[in-house]
């Protein structure tokens, strides 16, 4: 009996939403984890007050299921008595509070994948002394599982690397050439023993010059990520210049583009060496860096000291324009039929057209559906309207769709959103249309980057009067996918199909919003991560949704 009232409790949690690890299962093992090594600037800081530092402790469940027991979770302060002071940041610690030697965080259930148990600040004691050090850890403890503690070694001073700001032109034209001067400092109190400069650049500006310290690689579909290790002591208080040449270049296709540049410590972090393994130039060149002379070791105003000024990002914008044209497509078909309808457009360049900094989609397509066919099912990324373009409850089977790219649009993109279509009458010469010039009722206006408007709106024709209804499929199912088309000619006239998604294609296809609904978009200059202290800073993608798709 007592077996049975288990199982039906056990099933009830699954029900909910809250599978547990099966009983005969080992206890789960979950990791908790926070930064491996916090520098703090002595006391006090450059305003005469202490400089907080923030630290993040976290729980790990890769069990991908939910652990429904209460965890109490401890961070032992006692060890940084005299070195650190500690505050409990309460708003993103829900759930802990703070005596004077812990932080004790009580949580009721572990969600997969990870959460924040508590944030701390950390500031450097008034009377610490310079080089001391301990150790802050969290443990956890739990009915029916174990953690793994985690450590993070707390030290008053270390290395600071500041990176100046680079003197740049936002204004450029396709293949305009400029400098990209690296200068930083080591502010800090400590030595570095290896740099690791890191740029990433967009899909419209390149770095002209290779070198057998760095190594080239795409950091995303959009970005391309230059990683060069400096090797060599940089002294506390002196500043440094790249001495090797760093152009940056716009190609043909530029326009909205961008990069991010950064310095940080290379030290023992194997990250930045293990990039060089790959796509290095073999050119016998290497990066070069030189520590100025006394009388030029300052660095321009502005430049202060606090944390995170290691790395700078810019925008340029590039004066190119991209042309827009709409695809026509001809279907036939009888009544009854369903057919396939691959609509869109395609970029016929020279630019490509990227606003992943405003998080918005590049152009959208407006399309009209011909007399006598209804919309079964329309793409994920396009909205069913009605006539006068405004909004309808119902998505299929609407007069009307304005469908979203996503922030990034190739140059010689084609971009096809597959509906299928029910013939439900047959009207000779039955005229739609297919739009893409940004422009709708409800006050979206054309981009300006598209100075061509005479091919910006195609015919969408079902049964032209000169061929008239021919038989089509009698099933919505087993057709191959065609393959993807980068022609930049107009769509020719198809027969009726049922065919699965047509994807875009390009650099990165736009086909994903089509056929999946996700409006992914590329890089967004300035979302970056930065590894465990003393390793390199990476640009993680960010990437945003339409707010429409």
């Amino acid at each position: 009996m007592r077996k049975r009232i288990s199982l039906l409790a056990a099933s009830g949690l699954v029900a909910l939403g809250l599978a547990t690890t099966p009983a005969h299962a080992a206890d789960p093992v979950f990791t908790l984890s926070g930064p491996a090594e916090v520098g703090l600037r002595p006391h006090p800081g450059p305003s005469g007050d202490a400089h907080k530092t923030t630290v993040e402790f976290r729980v790990d469940n890769t069990t991908g299921t939910v652990f429904d027991k209460r965890s109490t979770f401890t961070i032992d302060l006692g060890a940084l008595k005299g070195i650190a002071d500690v505050a409990l940041h309460t708003d993103d610690s829900p759930g802990c509070t703070q005596t004077a030697t812990a932080v004790i965080c009580v949580r009721e259930g572990l969600y997969p994948r990870g959460s924040r148990v508590a944030t701390l600040e950390l500031s450097a004691a008034k009377d610490s002394k310079l080089g001391a050090s301990a150790d802050l850890t969290m443990t956890g403890k739990t009915e029916g599982a174990t953690f793994k503690q985690a450590t993070t070694r707390v030290k008053v001073g270390g290395p600071d690397l500041v990176l100046e700001e680079a003197a740049l032109k936002a204004k450029m034209n396709p293949g305009d050439t400029q400098g990209l001067p690296i200068v930083f400092a080591n502010a800090g109190t400590e030595s570095v023993n290896g740099v690791a400069l890191r740029i990433d650049t967009t899909h419209g500006m390149d770095l002209v010059e290779k070198y057998d310290n760095c190594s080239v690689d795409k950091a995303s579909d959009w970005t391309t990520g230059t990683v060069c290790v400096l090797d060599g002591e940089f002294k506390p208080g002196a500043v440094y210049e790249v001495s090797g040449a760093l152009t940056l270049k716009a190609a043909a296709h530029a326009f909205h583009d961008g990069i991010v540049y950064s310095v940080n410590a290379a030290g023992k972090e194997p990250a930045a060496r293990q990039q060089l393994g790959k796509n290095t130039a073999g050119t016998g060149k290497k990066l070069a860096v030189t520590e100025r002379t006394p009388a030029k070791a300052a660095l321009r105003p502005g430049a202060d000291l606090a944390p995170g000024n290691n790395r700078h990002e810019f925008d340029f914008e590039v004066k190119n324009t991209a042309d827009l044209a709409a695809d026509a497509l001809s279907l036939k078909g009888k009544a009854g039929d369903t057919v396939r309808a691959d609509l869109g457009f395609r970029n016929k360049g020279p630019a490509w057209v990227s606003y992943a900094r405003r998080g918005s989609g590049v152009a959208r397509t407006d399309i009209v559906i011909p007399q006598g066919a209804k919309v079964t099912k329309a793409p994920a990324g396009c909205e069913g309207v009605e006539a006068d373009g405004t909004s309808r409850k119902q998505n299929a089977g609407a007069p009307r769709y304005f469908c979203w790219t996503d922030s990034a649009l190739g140059e010689q993109e084609k971009v096809s959103y597959p509906f299928e279509l029910k013939i439900e009458k047959v009207v000779a010469d039955a005229k739609g249309s297919v739009t893409v010039d940004g422009w709708a009722p409800d006050g979206i206006q054309a981009e300006g980057f598209d100075p061509n408007k005479a091919n910006d709106k195609a015919a969408f024709v079902i049964n032209a009067r000169d061929t008239g209804p021919t038989p089509g499929p009698t099933s919505s199912t087993g057709s191959p996918s065609p393959k993807p088309s980068s022609s930049t000619s107009p769509s020719p006239s198809v027969s009726a199909t049922t065919t699965a998604a047509v994807t875009g294609t390009g650099p990165k296809a736009n086909g994903n919003l089509a056929s999946t609904g996700s409006s992914v978009g590329p890089v967004a200059f300035g979302a970056a991560v930065l590894v465990a202290a003393g390793g390199l800073l990476f640009v993680a993608v960010r990437r945003r949704d339409t707010g429409r798709a």
